[in-house]
């Protein structure tokens, strides 16, 4: 299947006029579609909630179209806390799902109403403390079932080299004295595999989430309100990718709750996940100008974006598809490797990929970059963060953030000795 951008020529033109490359830019109607799709694919079950995992786009202006659209947030740290709260997301409209807490994190959460996700046993004690021992009435638990997660004969990953969650018997320990200290409802939570496109991941995942459930049921009582199958759940990077079928995923997971749960009385159960590059990576580009061609022992294009604003490639080798705007039906008879300016040689968005022919001044889409893009920005070499823009369901575009600016990145030095000249 062939990528299209989202953006014209002529709308990079409109935009570039006002807010210079690079910029990350998302399409507000398709993150809308996308999360009333998922909304529908689980619809049977009444208690369904996505909780948008902010880490992947921890924009207020993003997060405020998907409170919009009924989901809430899943946060790792007090900042994402805040992010939320900005928006009036609070309460049990925020999974809080951290490891290695900071106790300012962990009251933080408390004091929201946050459910919070325990990722260890020994951090019941740790709840305890921060609280008072007035703990709340409802409380998370995450699984890490060990060994290696399979669908078939292929392995999608492996739990055991995981810093997350406990062991079963863990679990049923912690929920015992959870149990003791006042705590009425538990959630279960695990994420076993990254990025999966096959419809399969979520169905197999939650059978295993639903056995857990009854047995822990049966061994202590407690009462299991909800069932977070977290993230996991990929995109197609890859145009010849599969795409995942969120329809599909939606019903192999309620054959498995009818099949499980049900029967064992327990069919009254909600539904959480915490997705985010699926709801997002698709619906960003990364729009960079062509800013010199090199011709070595290679072809070489250079963009004015670099690692610094989209690291994946580089840090995982990633792929990314690129677009060059104005030339999508062009003949791809070149092969370059799309650079940025970095001081490293990794810093390279495509090695050997067969594009049009480029020249300097062209405008260049990097696709799939709404999730974990801006996201994973740094500022190596004194590299800028650059500016995030919205493309409104009008056709119209809005700043969300401004592009930082020498002086944001002298801001911290907390000194009056030097003086620095913009």
């Amino acid at each position: 299947m062939k990528k299209k951008p989202f953006i014209t020529l002529e709308q990079a033109r409109q935009i570039i006029a006002q807010i210079p490359t690079p910029f990350h830019i998302y399409d507000e109607a398709g993150i809308r579609a996308n999360a009333r799709s998922l909304k529908a694919a689980f619809a049977w079950n009444p208690g369904f909630r996505e909780y948008f995992a902010v880490k992947a786009t921890p924009n207020p202006y993003i997060l405020k179209i998907l409170k919009e659209e009924g989901c809430g947030c899943d946060c790792a740290s007090y900042t994402e806390l805040l992010l939320a709260e900005a928006v009036g997301i609070t309460g049990h409209d925020v999974m809080f799902s951290s490891n290695v807490t900071p106790e300012l994190d962990m009251r933080k959460a408390y004091e929201m109403g946050a459910y919070i996700n325990l990722d260890d046993a020994t951090y019941v004690e740790f709840l305890e403390r921060i609280t008072g021992g007035v703990l709340p009435e409802t409380v998370c638990l995450r699984y890490n079932p060990g060994g290696s997660f399979c669908l078939g004969n292929t392995i999608m990953d492996m739990p055991r080299d995981a810093k997350y969650g406990m062991t079963e018997d863990q679990m049923a320990g912690a929920i015992t004295r959870l149990q003791q200290l006042g705590v009425k409802h538990f959630g279960i939570h695990a994420f076993l595999a990254s990025n999966t496109t096959t419809n399969e991941y979520y169905p197999e995942l939650a059978s295993q989430l639903f056995h857990l459930a009854v047995r822990l049921r049966n061994a202590t009582g407690a009462e299991i309100t909800f069932i977070n199958l977290s993230g996991g759940v990929g995109v197609d990077y890859r145009p010849e990718q599969p795409r995942c079928d969120i329809n599909a995923i939606g019903e192999g997971v309620r054959k498995r709750y009818e099949e499980i749960l049900t029967p064992n009385g327990m069919n009254n159960i909600s539904i959480y996940t915490e997705l985010g590059r699926y709801m997002l990576a698709p619906y960003g580009h990364l729009v960079s100008t062509v800013l010199h061609e090199k011709h070595i022992y290679r072809e070489y294009v250079g963009l004015d974006a670099c690692a610094a604003n989209l690291m994946r490639p580089a840090m995982y080798g990633a792929y990314h598809h690129i677009t060059v705007l104005g030339k999508e039906n062009a003949i791809l008879d070149h092969v370059y490797d799309v650079t940025g300016g970095l001081c490293e040689n990794n810093d390279k968005f495509a090695i050997q990929r067969s594009l049009p022919q480029i020249q300097v001044g062209d405008i260049v889409v990097i696709h799939d970059t709404g999730a974990h893009g801006f996201s994973m920005g740094y500022n190596y070499n004194g590299k800028l963060r650059s500016a995030e823009v919205l493309l409104k369901e009008d056709g119209s575009f809005q700043l969300i953030r401004r592009a930082e600016t020498p002086m944001d990145y002298f801001a911290t030095f907390d000194c009056t000795e030097f003086t620095f000249h913009n």
